[in-house]
């Protein structure tokens, strides 16, 4: 049977599966987020648990995270990150730059626009950078559902 005598939908039914089937098995191959963070140097729990669908580019470092939904982390050192659903950044060696998505609190909510490592620090740059232990960032935790960012 040759494709070209096939009618369109059956074409695009066949298309359909096939990268739905892709699709899947690069899922499967890709790395848990919390792997990928430690490969970077990275606390592996600077996003909620349930931060576990991402997309990542190794050509470009642009990294992806899917959240099902506005949430909060609190840490063991009372410090709290604040998440949208989809939180994008470029991801190199110790460092996660130009972020959208997260806040802090600094007295009042900020924007954090990079989190890098150095040693037994991580430091959060919300307007001024804030450093902070490396330790309560490396244990995945709950995020809590918020109305709003």
């Amino acid at each position: 049977m040759e494709f070209s005598n096939l009618r369109p939908e059956i074409l695009f039914s066949i298309w359909s599966e096939w990268f739905l089937f892709f699709t899947r098995l690069y899922r499967k191959m890709q790395k848990p987020l919390p792997e990928l963070l430690k490969e970077y140097d990275l606390p592996v729990g600077i996003f909620p648990r349930d931060a576990t669908n991402y997309e990542f580019n190794e050509a470009t470092g642009k990294l992806i995270v899917y959240i099902p939904a506005i949430c909060e982390v609190g840490y063991k050192d009372s410090s709290c990150l604040r998440f949208l659903t989809t939180v994008t950044g470029y991801l190199e060696k110790g460092k996660l730059a130009d972020i959208e998505g997260i806040k802090t609190k600094v007295m009042i909510w900020q924007k954090v626009t990079t989190i890098s490592t150095e040693g037994t620090k991580v430091y959060f740059m919300a307007g001024l950078k804030k450093s902070r232990s490396r330790d309560a960032y490396e244990v995945l935790r709950d995020g809590f559902t918020m109305d709003k960012f």
